[in-house]
């Protein structure tokens, strides 16, 4: 079962907003939603952390997928 997204940390009102309004479940989902994906940080065999930015806003998101 995927999380809920949890904004951590500051972040400007659009960016929340944007961020607020769209299902993101996978990887996938991000790719099609338009972001860019900046880096793909390996924590152990399992963890990923993928930074991307998100379209239409200043700023970077930072998923934690498993």
């Amino acid at each position: 079962m995927s999380q809920p997204v949890r904004i951590v940390g500051g972040g400007s009102p659009t960016l929340v907003d944007l961020v607020a309004g769209v299902r993101l479940h996978t990887l996938e989902d991000i790719l099609r939603w338009g972001a860019h994906v900046h880096a793909v940080i390996v924590q152990d065999e399992y963890t990923h952390d993928v930074v991307v930015s998100p379209p239409r806003a200043d700023g970077f998101l930072v998923f934690d997928t498993t």
